[in-house]
């Protein structure tokens, strides 16, 4: 993914809209700096912010990600290890497990983690989200609680709340699916 096209399609998209930078920066809860950031450089962009931006913006995510709009309205397959690749930050890869398809009122990503020592960033952001771990052991950072989370164990919680996901021992991989409201 060119993180400069995808910064450049965020901006035209706000232009186009008719928004402010200060305006989107403030929905998202973040500094005009950092917001100005997603617009120039786009490869810092929390995948709950792009998801928030594509929703605000009334485009399709994987139209942020890519450029192309999604066409298909009735069902889309995707291969093993053909979903559409989101790099969003070191040790994490996400990959979009319905990309083509149009007017999606929820997003499944399949999500590939590498241990790290310390606590992953704690996200927020509108609506619920559903986990299930495939591979190896998640630990789920729920505000202040922690919980382990090893292959064939599920989850499902209010995203509004602060969270966030770190494989433990060795890399780990789960299944989320995001809907906002």
């Amino acid at each position: 993914m060119e993180f400069s096209q995808m910064a450049a399609r965020i901006r035209e998209l706000r232009e186009i809209c008719g928004y402010t930078a200060e305006e989107m920066a403030r929905d998202l809860g973040v500094s005009l700096d950092v917001y100005t950031r997603y617009e120039t450089e786009g490869d810092d962009i929390p995948i709950s912010a792009l998801y928030h931006l594509s929703q605000k913006l009334g485009v399709e995510l994987s139209e942020i990600l890519t450029g192309d709009q999604p066409h298909i309205a009735t069902f889309c397959v995707v291969r093993r290890g053909r979903g559409q690749n989101i790099d969003r930050y070191p040790g994490y890869r996400f990959h979009s497990l319905a990309h083509t398809f149009k007017d999606k009122i929820m997003e499944p990503l399949l999500v590939s983690v590498e241990p790290s020592d310390h606590d992953p960033a704690l996200v927020s952001h509108p609506g619920q989200e559903f986990n299930m771990v495939l591979e190896g052991k998640i630990e789920l950072l729920f505000e202040k609680k922690r919980v382990l989370l090893e292959a064939g164990d599920s989850v499902y919680f209010n995203a509004i709340y602060p969270h966030g996901q770190r494989a433990v021992e060795k890399n780990a991989t789960f299944l989320t699916v995001i809907a906002e409201n």
